[in-house]
């Protein structure tokens, strides 16, 4: 029987997280149809509001992580976990019934090590936002590049490459998925980005942070190659803990 381990990295999520672990309860149905266990496990991570006590009233596992770093979090999450596979959700971020059945048909044929999902934003997006989601929608299948917000991965894998490790501060799900791609290869088994039943999330940094902010931070990122994601103060809209 497979055990999945649903895992959330958290910091001052009051406000969205009980949505998330809803919809990861209904979601995780999928599962079990299958006869399968699963758990939640959040990681607090340092957060100081009441996002620990959210995770423990809907019986959710809390882990606490001191340092602030997303990457960080997911790994400390997936230490206590129990799961043979892992699935990494954000806590702003809603996943549907299909899109875990989804998941759950790739684990049961056996041929894929893990992967990733689509993305869309939540209602009221603006449009520009939607054409940019689209853009990383379209790198994240032709690249193989699993967005964050929801990677799916054999466990064992998982802690072969690493884990997503402390090296960024943002974009570590790249580099994760680029070492778990390699270990698919050989193995003969594949890395698959899911592409039928996107995963929703908050749209809510457009509201938190203008278009300047939201730009420099990107374009720092792009023309460093991601170097730059390795230094906190250059992540600053990822920390500074406006919610």
């Amino acid at each position: 029987m497979i055990r999945v381990s649903v895992v959330i990295p958290a910091f001052n999520e009051e406000k969205l997280l009980p949505a998330a672990l809803a919809a990861i309860r209904a979601a995780a149905s999928a599962f079990e149809r299958r006869g399968w266990t699963w758990e939640c496990v959040v990681c607090d991570n340092n957060s100081t509001d009441g996002t620990a006590a959210c995770a423990r009233a809907a019986g959710a596992v809390v882990v606490f992580e001191p340092v602030n770093q997303i990457g960080r979090a997911r790994d400390a999450g997936a230490r206590v976990a129990t799961g043979d596979w892992l699935v990494f959700i954000d806590a702003d971020s809603t996943p549907s019934p299909v899109l875990f059945a989804a998941i759950a048909d790739q684990i049961s044929a056996g041929r894929a090590l893990g992967g990733g999902s689509t993305v869309e934003l939540e209602p009221g997006t603006p449009r520009y936002a939607r054409f940019v989601c689209g853009i990383w929608n379209l790198c994240s299948r032709l690249a193989g590049w699993a967005a964050g917000s929801c990677v799916w991965v054999e466990a064992a894998a998982f802690r072969e490459a690493g884990g997503f490790g402390t090296e960024y501060y943002a974009g570590e799900e790249v580099f994760l998925s680029r070492r778990l791609k390699a270990i698919a290869r050989r193995r003969g088994r594949r890395f698959v980005i899911l592409a039928e039943y996107p995963l929703r999330t908050s749209s809510r940094k457009l509201k938190l942070y203008t278009v300047t902010e939201a730009a420099r931070f990107f374009f720092r990122m792009l023309f460093t190659a991601g170097r730059a994601a390795k230094r906190p103060e250059n992540c600053d809209i990822w920390y500074d803990g406006r919610r």
